[in-house]
């Protein structure tokens, strides 16, 4: 895993090597092991390496080929690149790298060669013959690519803040991104909240030259979802599904650097452990991060686990001041602001710390095999869609009651909801994960209107009739809005950039491709969670054991709130002081916010407030102009 960087188009670029020295600076956390430019004619193309496959020095980017054509430079894990190595017999390689093979696989197919890889990724690629330069990015967005362009060149990067340090991107605030933030904690790509700063798309690529700026899509799951699988005995569903996964966790465990896995306690994480612990030559390092609060504990639900498997089991027990204490630091590493992120940059650290250079992970189990409550609120609420017979102005008295006698945030959103003239998904769905709501939104800018709610286009784009998702099964369709929507713009990204502070890499098998087509195409009837993840349960037999996934639901929250409100009050009341002068706010406003949540007003929750100053923070640390 590394960071890679670039420039195409030089004419008008005065030290276009230093820029791209600069930059490699600003990842030197992303990779510590090598560092490296390299400069064509009209292109300069830079790369900070973990080593992970293939340690020796034949493994430095970027990478040429032998005759001299193409140039590469590569972040990521392509897990068949042993298979894809073995097709490709007229290419002498002189490395056991994967970054080669991503080399060879171009220069025998073209762009069909991502057709043929699966992995993570995210990559530059150098025609010298075509004069052309090739970015693509994984099919589901696990690593990150971001890139500006202007009329004259095309700067990318693994991260935003090594974009701006190239000194060639203004750092302009983009208004419409702080809106998408507002309502979801994130700007969802393409979109940033740097002003012309574009995020790749998961599973599309650029193609760049002198006359050509094309951004095309190679995978949508919607086109690859396998078909006809009402017609297959469970049972048969069910045994193709372990195998899948099985495939997937075998493939993640190829690397030549210790590793291990993150293991909660929770059932996502347990079944990784157990998959890896039957496929792998060597036992597993599992490492948990846990609580003196016993009573909200999951340790206990990891040892299980541990024992079960005869694992290397690492506990790090940390108590809410010691998290407390490591607060700054997580906001430093954040590459682009987030009302999440801390969890992880907390355990990568441990993990890191204990040897370990790659960590298998959980995510993406919930969104694949319904494990959140969105997915039963969505049948239910599919269920209601009677309630829009009823005159507007009715639902709105009975959502306005209801605010009024039950204040709450879950209040406010069932009022949206009664407000709806459709409780079909693509309307009902954005909802389920806005922060604030778009009339408090309204208060808090010095904006007389909102911009179009991305979440919505997102849903309605692909679930509305003759969109490219209509005619999935129902828990299917919130699949892919979890995974297009919270999953690629909160959960990955916060799990790359957290991760990539201590450069640890995470691999996740939930997220590969073949399994989620697969998936995908299984009804509803097979994979409504009864019990919580029932269908990946089944899937698996016996791996799991009953008392691990038969239980209360339990969860330790930190006290976020009692933080805000005492160790950290005059930190978070700075930040919101200084958001509130920026022209874009209203000040009274925000700290009209602050002063409800300072009242335990319920519908102003730590996490309202949190990401508020997140965001401050991160503006300030990059210098983003409003």
């Amino acid at each position: 895993m590394c960071g890679i960087n670039g420039i195409y188009g030089l004419e008008q670029v005065n030290q276009p090597r230093e820029m791209v020295e600069a930059m490699n600076k600003a990842l030197a956390h992303r990779g510590p092991d090598d560092e490296n430019v390299w400069m064509g004619e009209n292109v300069v193309l830079g790369h900070k390496r973990l080593s992970i496959i293939d340690l020796s020095a034949a493994g430095q980017q970027p990478i040429t080929s032998a005759d001299g054509r193409y140039t590469l430079t590569y972040n990521g894990e392509l897990y068949n690149y042993q298979s894809i190595k073995a097709r490709l017999t007229d290419y002498h390689f002189t490395t056991n790298t994967d970054t080669e093979v991503v080399l060879a696989a171009y220069q025998q197919w073209g762009r069909a060669c991502l057709q043929e890889f699966n992995g993570m990724f995210a990559f530059a690629l150098w025609d010298a013959q075509e004069r052309q330069l090739l970015i693509a990015r994984d099919r589901v967005g696990i690593k990150p690519l971001y890139y500006y362009h202007n009329n004259d060149s095309v700067v990318f990067s693994s991260e935003l803040r090594a974009l701006l340090s190239s000194g060639m991107v203004p750092r302009k605030l983009n208004h419409e991104g702080l809106v998408d933030y507002l309502r979801y904690q994130t700007v969802h790509a393409p979109k940033t909240l740097v002003e012309d700063v574009l995020m790749l798309m998961p599973g599309h690529y650029v193609l760049v030259s002198d006359n050509e700026f094309l951004v095309e899509k190679y995978w949508d799951i919607t086109h690859s979802v396998q078909k006809g699988l009402d017609h297959v005995p469970p049972q048969d569903i069910k045994s193709n599904i372990h195998r899948l996964l099985m495939e997937s966790v075998e493939r993640r465990l190829v690397a030549d650097v210790p590793f291990g896995a993150f293991l909660s306690g929770g059932i996502d994480s347990s079944v990784i452990v157990g998959l890896m612990s039957e496929v792998a030559s060597k036992k597993v390092n599992t490492f948990s991060v846990t609580f003196d609060e016993e009573a909200f504990s999951e340790a206990r639900y990891a040892n299980i686990i541990a024992q079960k498997f005869n694992t290397d089991h690492h506990e790090i027990r940390l108590t809410p001041n010691d998290f407390l204490e490591l607060v700054p630091d997580a906001l430093a590493a954040m590459d682009h602001p987030s009302g999440d992120g801390p969890n992880t940059y907390v355990v990568s650290k441990v993990t890191k710390a204990a040897g370990i250079t790659m960590a298998l992970s959980g995510l993406g189990g919930d969104e694949l095999f319904a494990g959140y409550d969105i997915f039963k609120r969505s049948v239910k609420l599919e269920e209601k869609r009677w309630l829009t017979s009823f005159p507007v102005q009715v639902r709105k008295m009975g959502g306005g009651l209801l605010k009024t006698f039950k204040p709450s945030v879950a209040s406010d959103k069932i009022a949206a909801l009664l407000r709806l003239d459709y409780m079909y998904i693509d309307y009902t769905y954005p909802l389920s994960r806005q922060v604030l709501m778009d009339h408090e939104i309204l208060k808090v800018l010095k904006r007389k209107t909102l911009p179009e709610n991305k979440v919505f286009q997102i849903a309605h784009e692909a679930m509305d009739v003759g969109g490219r998702g209509y005619g999935l099964p129902l828990l299917s369709k919130v699949s892919f809005l979890e995974i297009n929507t919270y999953l690629q713009n909160v959960l990955l990204r916060d799990t790359d950039q957290m991760s990539m502070a201590h450069a640890l890499e995470v691999r996740v098998p939930f997220l590969d491709h073949e399994l989620m087509e697969y998936v995908f195409g299984v009804s509803d009837q097979l994979k409504y969670p009864h019990i919580p993840k029932q269908l990946l349960l089944e899937s698996t037999g016996d791996l799991i054991p009953r008392e691990v996934y038969d239980r209360p639901k339990m969860g330790f929250t930190f006290p976020w709130s009692n933080w805000l409100k005492q160790e950290l009050r005059d930190f978070a009341e700075a930040h919101l002081q200084a958001l509130s002068q920026r022209s874009a706010f209203n000040a009274a406003e925000v700290m009209r916010l602050w002063e409800r949540f300072l009242k335990d007003d319920p519908r102003v929750t730590w996490s309202r407030i949190w990401y508020l100053i997140v965001l401050e923070n991160w503006l300030k640390q990059q210098q983003i102009e409003d």
